[in-house]
Protein backbone atom coordinates (compact mmCIF):
# COMPACT_ATOMS: atom_id res chain seq x y z
CA UNK A 1 0.00 0.00 0.00
CA UNK A 2 1.39 3.45 -0.82
CA UNK A 3 1.77 6.35 1.60
CA UNK A 4 -0.52 9.20 1.54
CA UNK A 5 1.33 12.15 1.28
CA UNK A 6 -0.20 15.96 2.10
CA UNK A 7 1.51 17.58 -0.46
CA UNK A 8 1.23 21.94 -0.49
CA UNK A 9 2.95 24.95 -1.69
CA UNK A 10 3.22 27.58 0.59
CA UNK A 11 4.90 31.36 1.24
CA UNK A 12 7.16 31.55 4.16
CA UNK A 13 4.59 33.25 6.52
CA UNK A 14 2.14 29.92 6.26
CA UNK A 15 0.15 31.55 3.52
CA UNK A 16 -1.56 28.71 0.82
CA UNK A 17 -3.60 31.49 -0.55
CA UNK A 18 -2.44 35.54 -0.96
CA UNK A 19 -4.74 38.27 -0.04
CA UNK A 20 -7.29 39.45 -3.00
CA UNK A 21 -8.57 35.75 -3.83
CA UNK A 22 -11.20 35.89 -6.85
CA UNK A 23 -12.60 32.84 -9.09
CA UNK A 24 -10.25 34.90 -11.63
CA UNK A 25 -7.10 34.62 -9.48
CA UNK A 26 -7.69 31.36 -6.98
CA UNK A 27 -4.66 32.04 -5.47
CA UNK A 28 -4.78 35.85 -4.55
CA UNK A 29 -2.44 38.10 -6.27
CA UNK A 30 0.34 36.90 -6.99
CA UNK A 31 -0.56 33.78 -5.34
CA UNK A 32 0.61 31.54 -8.50
CA UNK A 33 4.20 32.14 -7.74
CA UNK A 34 3.57 29.96 -4.92
CA UNK A 35 4.20 27.12 -7.69
CA UNK A 36 6.86 28.23 -9.51
CA UNK A 37 9.17 25.72 -8.19
CA UNK A 38 7.15 23.36 -10.22
CA UNK A 39 7.31 25.11 -13.43
CA UNK A 40 10.13 27.08 -13.88
CA UNK A 41 13.72 26.26 -14.69
CA UNK A 42 15.30 24.45 -11.37
CA UNK A 43 16.60 21.48 -12.41
CA UNK A 44 16.72 20.58 -8.56
CA UNK A 45 13.15 21.15 -7.76
CA UNK A 46 11.73 19.79 -11.37
CA UNK A 47 13.66 16.10 -10.51
CA UNK A 48 11.75 16.33 -7.14
CA UNK A 49 8.43 16.21 -8.89
CA UNK A 50 10.02 13.83 -11.31
CA UNK A 51 10.33 11.68 -8.66
CA UNK A 52 7.20 12.29 -6.89
CA UNK A 53 5.01 11.53 -9.72
CA UNK A 54 6.66 8.33 -10.56
CA UNK A 55 4.96 7.13 -7.36
CA UNK A 56 1.89 8.79 -7.62
CA UNK A 57 -1.14 6.37 -8.06
CA UNK A 58 -4.04 9.06 -7.28
CA UNK A 59 -5.08 12.60 -5.79
CA UNK A 60 -7.45 13.20 -3.42
CA UNK A 61 -8.79 17.50 -3.51
CA UNK A 62 -11.60 19.27 -2.19
CA UNK A 63 -14.17 20.96 -4.46
CA UNK A 64 -13.09 24.20 -3.66
CA UNK A 65 -9.59 23.44 -5.16
CA UNK A 66 -11.38 21.48 -7.78
CA UNK A 67 -13.60 24.22 -8.92
CA UNK A 68 -10.98 26.87 -8.99
CA UNK A 69 -8.42 24.45 -10.98
CA UNK A 70 -10.65 23.07 -13.32
CA UNK A 71 -10.01 25.95 -16.19
CA UNK A 72 -6.34 24.86 -16.23
CA UNK A 73 -6.63 21.10 -15.24
CA UNK A 74 -9.37 20.11 -18.10
CA UNK A 75 -10.58 17.01 -18.35
CA UNK A 76 -7.08 15.36 -17.52
CA UNK A 77 -6.47 16.49 -13.75
CA UNK A 78 -3.40 18.04 -12.41
CA UNK A 79 -1.34 15.28 -13.74
CA UNK A 80 -1.95 16.18 -17.48
CA UNK A 81 -1.58 13.65 -20.18
CA UNK A 82 -0.54 11.38 -16.99
CA UNK A 83 -4.06 11.24 -16.22
CA UNK A 84 -4.25 10.16 -12.99
CA UNK A 85 -7.44 9.79 -10.73
CA UNK A 86 -8.69 12.28 -8.84
CA UNK A 87 -10.89 11.97 -6.00
CA UNK A 88 -12.76 15.30 -5.23
CA UNK A 89 -13.88 15.33 -1.40
CA UNK A 90 -17.19 17.15 -1.61
CA UNK A 91 -20.37 17.58 0.16
CA UNK A 92 -22.17 18.11 -3.42
CA UNK A 93 -21.17 16.68 -6.89
CA UNK A 94 -21.24 19.03 -9.29
CA UNK A 95 -23.81 18.79 -12.39
CA UNK A 96 -22.00 18.15 -15.12
CA UNK A 97 -18.41 17.37 -15.52
CA UNK A 98 -15.91 17.70 -19.14
CA UNK A 99 -16.52 14.01 -20.65
CA UNK A 100 -14.13 11.82 -19.87
CA UNK A 101 -13.16 13.51 -17.35
CA UNK A 102 -10.38 11.34 -13.98
CA UNK A 103 -12.43 12.92 -11.73
CA UNK A 104 -14.54 10.54 -8.57
CA UNK A 105 -16.61 12.95 -6.39
CA UNK A 106 -17.03 11.17 -2.74
CA UNK A 107 -19.77 12.93 0.28
CA UNK A 108 -19.29 10.67 2.89
CA UNK A 109 -15.91 12.37 4.45
CA UNK A 110 -12.03 11.85 4.54
CA UNK A 111 -11.72 8.06 5.30
CA UNK A 112 -14.62 7.40 2.11
CA UNK A 113 -12.21 9.71 -0.23
CA UNK A 114 -9.16 7.95 0.97
CA UNK A 115 -10.65 4.80 0.12
CA UNK A 116 -11.81 5.36 -3.01
CA UNK A 117 -8.26 6.92 -3.53
CA UNK A 118 -6.74 3.61 -2.41
CA UNK A 119 -8.79 1.54 -4.85
CA UNK A 120 -7.42 3.60 -7.48
CA UNK A 121 -3.93 4.05 -6.98
CA UNK A 122 -3.43 0.32 -6.15
CA UNK A 123 0.19 0.56 -4.42
CA UNK A 124 0.90 3.56 -5.27
CA UNK A 125 1.19 6.91 -2.99
CA UNK A 126 -1.98 9.02 -2.75
CA UNK A 127 -1.44 12.91 -2.95
CA UNK A 128 -3.65 14.82 -0.79
CA UNK A 129 -3.40 18.22 -2.05
CA UNK A 130 -5.46 21.64 -2.67
CA UNK A 131 -7.28 22.97 0.14
CA UNK A 132 -6.87 24.05 3.74
CA UNK A 133 -9.64 22.68 4.94
CA UNK A 134 -9.24 19.36 3.05
CA UNK A 135 -5.22 18.88 4.38
CA UNK A 136 -6.42 20.13 7.77
CA UNK A 137 -9.20 17.03 8.04
CA UNK A 138 -7.13 14.41 6.96
CA UNK A 139 -4.60 15.23 9.74
CA UNK A 140 -6.93 15.89 12.13
CA UNK A 141 -7.97 12.07 11.25
CA UNK A 142 -4.84 10.99 11.38
CA UNK A 143 -4.73 9.73 7.73
CA UNK A 144 -1.65 11.28 6.52
CA UNK A 145 1.74 9.85 6.35
CA UNK A 146 4.34 12.40 5.45
CA UNK A 147 3.93 15.95 4.52
CA UNK A 148 5.59 17.55 1.96
CA UNK A 149 5.81 21.24 1.72
CA UNK A 150 7.26 23.71 -0.82
CA UNK A 151 8.69 27.20 0.91
CA UNK A 152 8.62 29.76 -1.56
CA UNK A 153 10.78 32.68 -1.20
CA UNK A 154 7.69 34.84 -0.71
CA UNK A 155 5.81 36.64 2.33
CA UNK A 156 2.26 37.43 1.89
CA UNK A 157 1.92 38.93 4.95
CA UNK A 158 -1.86 37.81 4.56
CA UNK A 159 -4.24 35.43 2.82
CA UNK A 160 -5.15 32.33 3.77
CA UNK A 161 -2.98 29.84 6.58
CA UNK A 162 -2.73 26.37 5.85
CA UNK A 163 -2.14 25.41 9.57
CA UNK A 164 -4.61 27.44 12.06
CA UNK A 165 -7.33 26.02 13.10
CA UNK A 166 -5.79 22.28 13.32
CA UNK A 167 -7.92 20.66 15.88
CA UNK A 168 -4.78 18.79 17.12
CA UNK A 169 -1.60 17.81 17.86
CA UNK A 170 1.31 16.30 15.41
CA UNK A 171 4.65 15.28 15.82
CA UNK A 172 6.53 15.24 12.85
CA UNK A 173 9.88 13.80 12.19
CA UNK A 174 12.24 15.95 9.39
CA UNK A 175 12.95 13.11 5.97
CA UNK A 176 14.49 15.36 3.52
CA UNK A 177 14.86 18.64 3.12
CA UNK A 178 15.92 20.44 -0.03
CA UNK A 179 16.87 24.15 -0.92
CA UNK A 180 16.82 25.70 -4.32
CA UNK A 181 16.67 28.95 -5.68
CA UNK A 182 12.99 28.45 -6.21
CA UNK A 183 11.87 26.77 -3.02
CA UNK A 184 12.66 25.00 0.34
CA UNK A 185 11.52 21.54 0.23
CA UNK A 186 10.78 19.97 3.02
CA UNK A 187 9.28 16.41 3.30
CA UNK A 188 7.91 15.02 7.05
CA UNK A 189 6.59 11.98 8.59
CA UNK A 190 4.02 11.74 10.48
CA UNK A 191 4.08 10.30 14.09
CA UNK A 192 0.90 8.22 14.98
Amino acid sequence: MGRVIFDISMSLDGYIVAPGQTPQQPLGEGGERLHEWAFGGDDSSLELLRKASATLGAVVTGRTNFEHALPWWGPDGPTGSARKPVVVLTHQPPSALPPGSVYTFVTDGPRAALAAARERAGEDDISVMGGADVGRQFLAEGLVDEISLHIAPLVFGGGLRMFDELPIRRDLTLMDCLGTGSAVHLRYRVDH
